[in-house]
């Protein structure tokens, strides 16, 4: 089985004790009763969320807004579970094959997607070209794979150009598409630009499937019938609406009018957890915030008077935003406390992370002055800075911190805060100077953030696809091959602190902080709550 160490946050579950011998009794005999019957008292449920899913493609779209919901309806050969350990989905069993040559994968048999057709190992095949293919914003995943070969119906096998001991959990957001239902809709491909039939429309094998879908308005679901698992869940139906604004969102919770809000306004914890209607239930998030930089730009593109040069490119100008940017104050003040610091790619739940190299740069608006003077740009310079406002905890009140902080120290920053929806397109453009960034490692290990962000980017070998500075480092390029194939976990790790530590070096980013997760709830909901911050649906009950 692959390594794998994940943190296991809970479900928020709420067991009420009735006094007196006639009520303990009466509860024995419900219990009783509860035993016979086919199911725990069902019902709707619906929860509203900050950012909609850009596309219902789970191939189109690497993200966590799309990977979370479509986990509800889409599976894929292995998943993740409560306590985001590997475990069984579409694939009952995989064992190595000879000596690190790739992966045998048993498929489930008797397995259904929500059209009636049947899932089998053709299945399998296509979803992994389509997956793998140059269009698709998952292909990455599959860069260690040099083929796949259909043995027969219910077995497929993963040839690997090298070992790669971590690829069975590697792939758990990978998600399985009926090949004959995406061809007869011509979606044999995905098209994140333009979009297709996929885009609004799904089939998949999971628990719940799409019934509705309007596009930032609303999503209904509905479980899936022919599901070959055993519900854990109670609903009947379930609507997604996404309120953008977060006053909005939590009055609505308050009213009833919602049963679930992910997140809850920081500023709104305290006041929200007195409230006896309602539960908040807090974590720490796989994700780290991060600043990026433009390392092969030539020259800043929306800065007033330095317009021919980049001065990012200089180490010393990326180590004096480090310094001027004050991370305790970000935390104490707007994330009231709960957030974590971070010095790293990976927070240090992940699987890799080097406890020796924990501190990060410290608060310091001399050294950052220093620092330009040194560099040339004793006066500072201006430039373009890029924000989501509606994807990240408070993402664009931090953005609006980071540019009063640079400004101290003479680098000032024109703030573009935009919606999510807008900001990746901008971000694979080059529209920027700096931007903000969030990484949670699909694989909870730290070979996932190097191969999508630290890796020099390469279509044709399918790393670096979310690398948009460009950032390139010829000993971390030969590094990575050799981490995914290292079965010895000491050896592994030393490439991984080596790597850690070039990272660091280099002022690749300024990772500052592991984002917090408060969901709120009704009280009369119980569910899960992982530290990756997917909304898993059939773990909720309507009580």
């Amino acid at each position: 089985m692959p390594i794998c160490r994940g943190l296991l946050l809970g479900p928020w579950q709420r067991l009420l004790y009735p006094k007196g011998n006639a009520m303990r009794r009466s509860l024995r005999l419900a219990a009783i009763l509860a035993a016979f019957a086919p199911a725990v008292q069902a019902g709707e449920f619906t929860w509203a969320v900050n950012t909609d899913p850009q596309t219902m493609d789970p191939h189109a779209v690497n993200s966590a807004p799309v990977l979370g919901f479509l986990n509800n309806v889409y599976e894929g050969l292995v998943r993740r579970g409560k306590d985001m350990t590997v475990e069984p989905a579409l694939a009952t069993s995989w064992e190595p094959i000879g000596d690190g040559e790739g992966w045998r994968f048993t498929l489930r048999q008797g397995v259904m997607f929500h059209d009636g057709a049947e899932f089998t190992a053709q299945d399998v095949l296509f979803s992994y070209q389509r997956a793998s293919d140059e269009v698709s914003d998952t292909r990455s995943w599959f860069s260690p794979i040099s083929d796949v070969v259909v043995v027969d119906d219910y077995t497929v096998d993963f040839m690997t150009s090298a070992p790669n001991p971590i690829f069975p959990g590697s792939i758990a957001n990978w998600m399985i598409m009926d090949s004959g239902w995406a061809e007869a809709n011509n979606t044999a491909l995905p098209d994140k630009e333009n979009g297709n039939y996929a885009t609004l429309n799904t089939n998949g094998t999971g628990a719940f499937r799409v019934t509705a879908r309007e596009p930032g308005l609303r999503t209904v679901l509905e479980p899936f019938e022919g599901w070959w698992g055993e519900a854990e869940h109670n609903i009947t139906r379930a609507e997604l609406t996404p309120i953008q604004n977060p006053a909005t969102a939590l009055a609505a919770l308050l009213s009833g009018d919602v049963d679930f809000i992910n997140p809850v306004p920081i500023q709104d914890v305290a006041r929200l957890a007195e409230n006896p209607d309602v539960d908040v239930i807090q974590g720490i998030e796989a994700r780290v915030i991060m600043l990026g930089f433009p390392h092969e730009a030539e020259a800043l593109k929306y800065s007033s008077e330095t317009t021919d040069a980049n001065p990012f490119a200089d180490l010393r100008v990326r180590q004096a935003v480090a310094h001027a940017v004050n991370v305790p104050a970000i935390l104490q003040t707007i994330m009231r406390g709960n957030a974590q610091e971070v010095s790293q790619l990976v927070s240090a739940a992940m699987q890799g992370y080097v406890p020796a190299l924990a501190e990060r740069p410290a608060y310091d608006q001399d050294r950052a002055r220093a620092l330009l003077a040194e560099a040339g740009y004793p006066d500072g310079f201006s430039f373009g800075l890029k924000c989501p406002n509606n994807r990240y905890l408070n993402d664009e009140a931090v953005c609006q911190a980071i540019t009063g902080m640079l400004a101290q120290v003479g680098i000032t920053a024109t703030l573009d805060a935009m919606p999510v929806q807008n900001y990746w397109p901008e971000l694979r453009a080059d529209n920027y100077d700096m931007y903000l960034l969030g990484w949670s490692p699909g694989t909870f290990d730290a070979e996932h953030p190097i191969r999508f962000l630290a890796a020099t980017p390469n279509e044709e070998k399918r790393l670096g696809s979310w690398n948009f500075g460009g950032f390139s480092n010829a000993r971390v390029d030969e590094l990575l091959p050799m981490i995914q194939s290292e079965i010895d976990a000491a050896a592994r790790q030393a490439m991984i602190d080596e790597t850690t530590k070039i990272l660091q070096d280099e002022m690749a980013y300024v990772p500052m902080y592991v984002q917090p997760l408060v969901w709120g709830t009704r009280n009369n909901i119980e569910l899960t709550q992982r530290p990756d911050n997917f909304f898993i649906l059939r773990w909720v009950t309507v009580n």
